[in-house]
């Protein structure tokens, strides 16, 4: 039943979410609007319109939700692959599942690592260009090296 439900739902999302999915709900509303001179623009022509988009939304909103909790739950899983695959620190596997207060320690644990290799780049660039070294690098769009300061 699960897999029927989420084919069903990956399916109608991707139906739903079409330029063909979109011209149909114009051409509805330009007939609904259309049909309120025969009908009087009554209570009953208004309700239609109304209730016809409650249901619609009320289905498309557990439909969506569907789709983008498996979309977050694949994405999660590929980066948790990645950083256990890479030399990336093993503590950002799941921390999707943290608390605010954990996941605001990780990134001001990040923030003062990236602050400190930056203030270790600069030193470096310092040191460079005070003995007088320049980066020569060559250039993969063409055959010549041109100097690169950084």
């Amino acid at each position: 039943m699960e897999r029927l439900f989420d084919s069903f739902a990956n399916t109608f999302a991707r139906m739903a979410g079409s330029p063909a999915a979109f011209l149909i709900c114009v051409a509805v509303v330009v007939a609904w609007a259309a049909s309120g001179p025969f009908f009087g623009f009554s209570e009953t022509w208004q309700l239609v319109i109304n209730t016809g988009t409650t249901i619609v939304t009320f289905l498309m909103v557990f439909l969506i939700q569907n789709t983008q909790n498996r979309d977050g739950v694949a994405l999660q899983t590929k980066l948790d692959e990645l950083i256990r695959s890479s030399n990336a620190e093993d503590d950002f596997i799941g921390i999707e599942k943290l608390t605010d207060r954990e996941l605001i320690a990780l990134h001001e644990r990040c923030e003062a690592a990236a602050k400190k290799s930056q203030e270790t780049l600069e030193k470096a660039r310092t040191e460079r260009k005070r003995r007088g070294h320049h980066d020569h690098r060559v250039d993969r769009g063409s055959s010549s090296a041109r100097s690169i300061d950084p």
